[in-house]
């Protein structure tokens, strides 16, 4: 009982613990976090003295996470998940109301998922109906009133003054590594469906800029083009949270830590595509309490993890 009592699992060190998890190294999870990286080894370091135990791995090719750092791991998503629904509850209001909520594919795929179980619970008065669409539609629905707000991805130059910006990342043109492509004629593109906009900017921009692209497959799932990718069928443009071992970038800046390095080969005139922004975008209609609210938990918890990790 005296050596439990003398250790402690410190919030901010797990929550720099998934961090480092959901962003796949110290580097990126700092920034994410918005500390240094000598902040967030100290927060790690410290927990290890705590528990008397390796949590990272740090020998050259060995796995990011110890057996028990991966032990630890799946602890801590529930202990952060009470500590901050504990918080909230302190602070929640009487809620009530009706809001109509669009989300991408992708981000039903992460801790948004978790956040919005959290606030039904919270605020079981306020009747959150999600539609799910992709981005473009989204946004067409909002513009028809038929949503109150949306998570939609956006090019970074696309932000307008009133969206809530929750996070960045980077689109690269990807491959797998081994496929080799061919030293002229069209390049084969995994695409998503009519209603992408990066399939748009890459057959009406990257056309104009002398990039001839054959689409060979066609899925509206994200899951669908990471699977085509790895199977070699082709080139696709894949935002940073779904790029995977085996891929190689072939145009963009890879620089952020946690990407393969660019390739030599850019492939004719594949133009760098736009940075993307992830964004609460609201209709334009009169205020709604519930909806305020939702919106600051989501962005409260995207700060303080600095993203949406997807979920495994």
């Amino acid at each position: 009982m005296s050596d439990l009592a003398s250790r402690r699992l410190d919030i901010d060190a797990l929550r720099a613990l998934r961090a480092i998890r959901q962003h796949g190294g110290i580097t990126r999870a700092a920034a994410a976090l918005g500390l240094t990286q000598s902040a967030v080894s100290h927060k790690v370091k410290r927990l290890e003295a705590s528990l008397d135990c390796d949590l990272l791995s740090r020998r050259p090719g060995a796995a990011l996470f110890t057996e028990a750092g991966e032990d630890l791991l799946e602890y801590a998503a529930r202990i952060l998940a009470l500590h901050d629904e504990a918080l909230l509850s302190l602070t929640r209001t009487d809620l009530a109301g009706r809001i109509q909520l669009g989300l991408t594919e992708d981000t039903t795929c992460t801790d948004l998922s978790r956040i919005l179980g959290r606030f039904r619970r919270l605020h079981p008065q306020v009747n959150v109906r999600v539609r799910v669409r992709m981005s473009i539609t989204l946004r067409e629905m909002l513009e028809r009133g038929e949503l109150d707000a949306a998570i939609v991805q956006v090019f970074s130059h696309e932000v307008r003054p009133a969206d809530h910006v929750l996070f960045r990342e980077g689109l690269h043109w990807v491959k797998a590594s081994g496929l080799a492509l061919p030293e002229s004629g069209p390049l084969p593109f995994l695409s998503f469906d009519d209603a992408c906009f990066y399939r748009r900017w890459a057959l009406d921009i990257g056309q104009d800029e002398g990039a001839l692209l054959e689409t060979v497959f066609e899925c509206a799932s994200a899951a669908g083009i990471v699977a085509a990718v790895q199977a070699g069928l082709g080139v696709a443009l894949l935002s940073d949270r779904h790029i995977r071992p085996g891929m190689e970038v072939l145009r963009g800046d890879a620089s952020s830590g946690g990407l393969p390095a660019p390739s030599d080969r850019f492939c004719g005139a594949l133009p760098p595509p736009p940075g993307l922004a992830y964004v609460i975008r609201r209709a334009r209609k009169a205020r709604n309490p519930a909806l305020d609210s939702l919106a600051a938990i989501i962005e409260a918890e995207v700060t303080r993890t600095g993203g949406l990790s997807l979920a495994v």
